[in-house]
């Protein structure tokens, strides 16, 4: 079922007058509209036509019909906040923020409400303590691994050590932005190269000053934490000062279509994260001819296959795997909020399991539990081909040095159960 976008006041408006409730209801926090529009809408194209593909081939989870609330947030935490008060009534089983502005507000009032949140390769990191986030999980990968993974990659880049190398941090200046710092220190120390630290200020159209600075220093490498029209500009600031793209590298939340197209040939070679696969995957054409052709794409239609797109499926099939999960322990379909939570945190994802889904190697084998709501932390790295418009992988899943990040999870989760006087336990 295909519900358009809606304002918090419209949303609340429409639910109070009796809309028809449906027993799995899924609501996705979206920004089609702002400088983040352009990471938003493929996400939440993908992740609801993967639902809605859900209720016509299989009549939804477990014979459960799904209903999608889309509330627009426009990437702004306050109306974040807005979207969640007005859906959370409804009988919300889970919360995909895609902000971590808006995860860290949400945290203690999911918390509360006793309502899973999914942060997906963001959010606050440490939330992969589940024995003290109980009510928030941030598999299959969080930021500290995708920092580790970053210098693991350059490590085997050069030999084996990058000590006395130079990288700089080209970041959003945001709760997102600053994520990866403390990590990036500890490996900086721990490792010899030297770390520079370049904020960009929200939305990140003017970088002038900031690659000024990286043509003056001339960085071994860039590491870019940036997202919506930062990284256009970024990518396009570096091809103006001639900076070599393979020694530049985004995170996966700077390596879609959109962030390097507009800079055309010049783009050519940038390096990023992801923490999927991309391809040509069956699932898509099962959505082309049952949901799209149907009538009940989210978007256009034109975002299928694209690499936010494919995570935005990617999303929602975790989501309803914790469902089916959840009903799969409790003995009933029409699962609440909580046992959705436990269906979450016994979560398995199998090779086997992908391959039915007709999403082969979409992302790496993972299982959750009360201890890590992590999940892997694996991440690759892709390049882009501006002759052909498309991805290239260029490495293997790539592990995080646990050893670094599991002590730095520890450390802050901990203080943050001491702040808020949470006895760290599994529910």
């Amino acid at each position: 079922m295909k519900m358009k976008t809606l304002s918090t006041l419209a949303l609340t408006g429409a639910l109070t007058a009796g809309m028809a409730a449906a027993d799995l209801v899924i609501p996705d926090l979206s920004y089609r509209t702002g400088p983040y529009a352009a990471g938003g809408t493929p996400f939440s194209d993908g992740y609801q036509d993967y639902f809605n593909l859900l209720n016509a081939r299989d009549g939804g989870i477990g014979g459960e019909e799904v209903r999608i609330l889309e509330c627009e947030t426009g990437y702004n935490t306050e109306k974040g906040v807005e979207c969640y008060e007005a859906t959370k009534g409804e009988g919300a089983l889970i919360y995909q923020p895609l902000s971590t502005g808006i995860t860290y507000q949400l945290i203690p009032k999911a918390t509360v409400d006793e309502i899973p949140i999914h942060t997906m390769g963001y959010g606050r990191t440490s939330a992969a303590n589940g024995e003290v986030f109980n009510w928030v999980f941030n598999y299959p990968a969080n930021y500290w691994d995708a920092a580790s993974v970053m210098i693991n990659y350059l490590t085997e880049q050069n030999g084996g050590s990058l000590e006395g190398k130079t990288i700089a941090l080209l970041y959003h200046n945001s709760a997102y932005g600053k994520e990866p710092i403390r990590t990036l220190e500890t490996l900086s120390a721990d490792m010899g190269f030297e770390l520079t630290q370049i904020a960009v200020d929200h939305p990140g159209q003017e970088q002038k000053s900031q690659w000024l600075q990286i043509r003056r220093e001339r960085p071994d490498y860039v590491l870019m934490w940036g997202w919506g029209v930062m990284n256009q500009v970024a990518v396009q600031e570096a091809a103006n000062i001639n900076y070599p793209m393979d020694q530049f590298i985004g995170n996966w939340w700077a390596g879609a279509e959109h962030d390097v197209t507009p800079a055309g040939a010049a783009a050519d070679g940038y390096l990023s994260l992801n923490m999927n696969r991309i391809g040509d995957l069956p699932v898509f054409g099962e959505i082309e001819t049952m949901v799209h052709e149907a009538g009940n794409a989210a978007g256009d239609g034109s975002n299928i296959g694209s690499v936010l797109y494919t995570r935005g499926m990617y999303a929602a099939m975790l989501a309803a795997e914790a469902i089916a999960k959840a009903q799969e322990i409790h003995g009933v379909s029409d699962v609440t909020a909580a046992m959705v939570r436990d269906g979450m945190e016994a979560l398995e994802i199998t090779s086997a399991r992908m391959d039915e889904l007709g999403m082969a190697n979409i992302g790496p084998e993972f299982s959750v539990s009360c201890e890590n709501h992590g999940g892997s932390g694996l991440g690759i790295v892709q390049q882009w081909n501006a002759s052909s418009g498309t991805w290239t992988p260029l490495t293997d899943y790539i592990e995080p040095d646990n050893a670094v990040i599991d002590p730095l999870i520890s450390e802050d989760s901990m203080a943050f159960a001491a702040e808020n006087n949470i006895e760290p336990g599994c529910l």
